[in-house]
């Protein structure tokens, strides 16, 4: 099992005014060694991602809120030194579950207007104590734009810090 802490936001040349959203993240995870040092890891999350902004107007500030859950495939490949860190990178694919905007005590469900899936590149460490339980940070890289037509450049940035793990210790 893993589970931490998601700080999401919306980037690129059209996400303009968007800041960092907290949301969780939660799963598991299989591990498998390839050598004894390097091993691969598929994982499946829930993921809440999403981004906020703040709109100034003549009568004050108002925060809007765009919140994107997906499941999340990444298959991170990893390096592990006998001390117990690692580093990891791999490839990872998200299916768009929910997209809500929120404002103003107000919710619109705007599922349609973005892809149902997302394609990232996750680069990430982490460590492994011999009992099992670990610590990793890891940041997730956006490749694929959000928006259902195509012709917004935003996609989605996301840095993972959580806890881990491993049923029966290191490996």
């Amino acid at each position: 099992p893993k589970a931490g802490l998601n700080l999401a936001n919306i980037t690129g040349s059209d996400a303009d005014g968007a800041k960092i959203q907290a949301g969780l993240y939660a799963g598991a995870f299989a591990r498998f060694g390839l050598t004894e040092s390097i091993k691969i890891q598929p994982e499946l999350l829930f993921s809440a991602q999403g981004a906020k902004s703040e709109e100034s107007f003549e009568g004050g500030t108002y925060t809007a809120n765009i919140h994107l859950n997906y499941i999340a495939i990444p298959v991170m490949f990893q390096y592990h030194t006998a001390s117990g860190f690692f580093a990891e990178t791999g490839p990872q694919v998200g299916f768009l579950m929910s997209a809500k905007f929120k404002a103003e005590g107000e919710s619109e469900d705007i599922k349609d207007s973005f892809k149902k899936t997302d394609f990232s590149w996750g680069l990430g460490a982490g460590y492994q104590l011999a009992n099992g339980l670990g610590i990793n940070a890891r940041y997730n890289f956006g490749l694929s734009k959000l928006d259902e037509a195509g012709e917004s450049n935003i996609k989605n940035g996301v840095i993972q810090v959580g806890l881990f793990y491993t049923l029966g210790g290191a490996e």
